[in-house]
């Protein structure tokens, strides 16, 4: 049985989508790859709201799938600030999926840290402004 997580009602996701059947893999979960890519955006709009600018990804440093994801659920994309350098920013990402409305559930279905990199309107690292 899979570990029910309960979030904070403060604490609001950077993303919240729901899986469709074109997001799915031959084995009809959804595919790892959509995850991945709608972790890295959600990492990169807290990066880019604390740069106050555009931002990079630099690194995956860790990602874990906890559990399949399934076509219907509410997936929610939680995104914090861990870190920052002199012009990086390295974030924390915490999925979840609610599924069955009729008797919901919300389950932590992935975790990933990823780092990105202020950059100025030519592409270059910059440093980040002040908090």
């Amino acid at each position: 049985m899979a570990e029910q997580i309960i979030i904070p009602p403060a604490k609001a996701p950077v993303l919240r989508l729901m899986t469709m059947p074109a997001d799915t893999n031959p084995a009809g979960d959804i595919f790892g790859g959509w995850v991945m890519a709608q972790v890295d955006i959600a990492g990169g709009i807290a990066a880019a709201q604390r740069a106050r600018s555009r931002v990079a990804t630099v690194a995956v440093n860790s990602f874990q799938f906890k559990q399949p994801i399934s076509v219907g659920d509410v997936v929610s994309f939680y995104a914090e600030i861990v870190k920052t350098g002199r012009t990086s920013i390295t974030v924390d990402v915490l999925v979840v999926a609610e599924r069955h409305p009729e008797n919901p559930v919300t389950v932590k279905v992935t975790e990933a840290t990823l780092t990105y990199v202020a950059l100025d309107a030519n592409g270059n690292k910059r440093e980040l402004p002040q908090p």
